[in-house]
């Protein structure tokens, strides 16, 4: 597996409130230590949804700080639980949590990097802009909000990047143009972009249509962001009459192990690829919410994550499971 889980217990020492919706959390662990992590790092944290073990992951915010892990999470009704959840928390409250891992890959000797932010987004690349800034990089960073009130870490980010951070908020009819960001930047330049399902498709477009290679667009998402608001859909298993309901605050992953029918994983984010099952039917639409598959296998919809991918309707499912004849 690509993550090594190493869980150990943390103190939740701080909260402060961002903005509208958005909480900041500083995590300490037991041994006091904070080591230094990779751009790009999250954490595993133990949440309780419905008064049942889950796990969820959150970008770290910053670099390491001699105080916690810092996270911020915006408080999301649609979600499956875990933001209620860790909201719901005070101060000396105990909290299991894994080691810092993270998937993204920065190439340091880049002539230029353009980071873009979209809402809570913000979390990862603060790290990366204070990163590149130590370095001396040429960076700037492109942050899209709804209303600039919404900016979790906008003064922050302003201290450190002066005129080299740019916020487009819609309620002040500035909105970010990302071909036109794309055409304008040097050859051999890197984007790192962490935002919703909607603007990670409209990046990719945009960045294929101005014949940029595919390995300078390094990404994440949300992991639960979709284009259809989640609701209870129904799995129907190949090659026998089980049918299983997946509610809304509840991952396909989860309720298919939970029902005996062993799916493995490992990122959780739908990252990785390795929850991957195949997709025999569909009575309705798939939510495709991971950033493994390409926009071409998604719309086969040969396969489907099932840590962050939904459906609206019915899915017929081969989880490759075979039976002793």
């Amino acid at each position: 597996m690509r993550f090594q889980d190493n869980w150990s217990t943390a103190t939740l020492v701080s909260t402060r409130d961002l903005a509208p919706g958005i909480r900041e959390f500083i995590l300490r662990p037991d041994n006091h230590v904070c080591a230094p992590y990779a751009v790009g790092s999250h954490l595993k944290l133990s949440v309780l949804v419905g008064g049942q073990p889950d796990v969820r992951s959150y970008s770290l915010v910053g670099e390491a700080e001699p105080q916690g892990y810092r996270i911020a999470v915006r408080l999301a009704e649609d979600s499956r639980g875990g933001s209620r959840y860790l909201w719901s928390l005070q101060p000396g409250a105990r909290v299991d949590v894994t080691s810092p891992t993270s998937l993204l890959q920065v190439d340091w000797q880049r002539p230029q990097y353009c980071l873009v932010a979209g809402g809570i987004g913000i979390t990862p690349l603060l790290g990366a802009a204070q990163a590149l800034m130590r370095k001396g990089a040429d960076v700037s960073l492109h942050y899209a909000v709804r209303s600039r009130r919404d900016a979790a870490y906008v003064e922050e980010l302003s201290t450190l990047l002066g005129e080299r951070l740019t916020v487009y908020a819609a309620d002040e009819s500035r909105r970010l143009d990302l071909a036109q960001l794309f055409s304008g930047l040097s050859g051999g330049a890197t984007v790192l972009l962490c935002g919703p399902m909607r603007m990670l498709d409209a990046a990719r477009s945009a960045w294929s249509g101005c014949g940029r290679a595919p390995t300078d667009l390094s990404y994440e998402t949300f992991g639960s962001s979709g284009r259809l608001a989640a609701e209870p859909f129904k799995v129907r298993l190949r090659g026998s009459r089980e049918e299983i309901i997946v509610p809304r605050d509840r991952s396909m992953l989860d309720v298919l192990n939970a029902a005996g029918h062993e799916v493995m994983a490992d990122c959780r984010r739908g990252e990785c690829g390795v929850c991957a099952i195949d997709v025999v039917e569909v009575e309705g639409e798939i939510d495709h919410r991971d950033v493994f598959f390409s926009a071409e296998q998604k719309h086969e919809n040969r396969k489907l994550c099932t840590c962050v991918s939904r459906a609206h309707g019915v899915v017929t499912v081969d989880t490759l499971e075979r039976t002793d004849a």
